[in-house]
C-alpha cells in the first residue's frame, strides 16, 4: 500500500497544528478548522479551500455562520484592507468546493491502494481490523449499511465512524465506478487527512443524515446531526487514537 508523498503529509501536519485569525470572530484557531480565502485580481473574495492561491489570505471557520457574518460584517474587507466584492452564495460554494476536495481525496486514496471498495472488501477489512472510516453513500440502501454496521459491532464492540453526505454516483466518479455504495479507508495518515476535511464540511452541510442511527455520528469530528449554522462549536481537529 502506497503512502501518501512526504511533502504532502509534512504540509497536512503543519497545516493541522498552525493558528490564524478567523475575521468574523477574531478568534484564532488551527488552519485545519479554517477557510482560506484570496482576492482576485477584479477584488473578488475567492476560497481557497487548498490554501495555495498566491497573494494575501484571509481566514474565516469552517462554518457557514461564520462565511456569511464575515460576508455580512465587512470582514473580508477588513481582513484584506480594501474595498472588496463578496460574491452571493459564497457558504455555498465553499461547501461545493470542500465537497469536490472530500470527493479527490478519495480518488488519489484508490491511486494509492488505500481503500476498500464495495460491500464484499469493506466486509473483509472489517473482519480483519477496524476500519480508519467508513464511507456510506446517501442514497444506499439502509439492509447494506446495517449489515456492516451489526457486522463491526459484533466483532469490535462498537459501530464504526462512519460519513454518509454523498450520493452513490458522485462516490463512483471520484473512484472511477459508476456507483459506490460502500468504502473504507485503510491507511491511518490518509484517513486523517481526510476526516480533516470532512470535519470542515461538517460545518455546512450535515454529514450523517438525520434519519441514521444516532450511534452513526462522531462528536468528537463533529459529524453529523449539528446544525451547519451553529457557531457554538467550530471544527475539530480529527484524530484516530479512539476509531471505532
Amino acid at each position: 500500500m502506497n503512502s501518501p508523498p512526504s511533502s504532502q503529509t509534512a504540509d497536512e501536519e503543519t497545516r493541522r497544528g498552525r493558528e490564524r485569525r478567523c475575521v468574523a470572530s477574531g478568534e484564532s484557531y488551527p488552519e485545519a478548522a479554517l477557510i482560506r480565502f484570496a482576492l482576485a485580481p477584479d477584488g473578488v473574495v475567492t476560497p481557497d479551500v487548498a490554501a495555495k492561491l498566491p497573494g494575501r489570505g484571509v481566514w474565516v471557520r469552517a462554518e457557514r455562520a461564520s462565511v456569511e457574518l464575515a460576508a455580512r460584517k465587512g470582514g473580508f474587507a477588513r481582513g484584506f484592507k480594501t474595498q472588496v466584492k463578496v460574491p452571493d452564495g459564497l457558504a455555498d460554494l465553499v461547501e461545493r468546493l470542500l465537497m469536490k476536495r472530500c470527493l479527490d481525496q478519495l480518488g488519489l486514496a484508490r491511486r494509492a491502494g488505500a481503500i476498500a471498495l464495495g460491500a464484499t472488501q469493506v466486509e473483509t477489512a472489517i473482519r480483519a481490523r477496524p476500519p480508519f472510516l467508513l464511507i456510506e453513500a446517501e442514497d444506499g440502501a439502509e439492509e447494506g449499511r446495517e449489515k456492516l454496521m451489526s457486522l463491526h459491532i459484533g466483532l469490535w464492540g462498537r459501530p464504526p465512524r462512519a460519513v454518509g453526505c454523498f450520493q452513490s454516483t458522485d462516490l463512483g466518479v471520484a473512484l472511477g465506478r459508476e456507483r459506490v455504495i460502500h468504502a473504507c479507508l485503510l491507511q491511518e495518515r490518509l484517513a486523517v487527512g481526510w476526516a480533516a476535511e470532512i470535519s470542515r464540511l461538517a460545518g455546512f452541510r450535515t454529514i450523517v443524515p438525520d434519519s441514521w442511527p444516532d450511534s452513526w455520528r462522531s462528536v468528537s469530528w463533529k459529524l453529523g446531526g449539528a446544525d451547519a449554522g451553529s457557531t457554538s462549536a467550530g471544527p475539530a481537529t480529527p484524530t484516530l487514537d479512539d476509531r471505532a
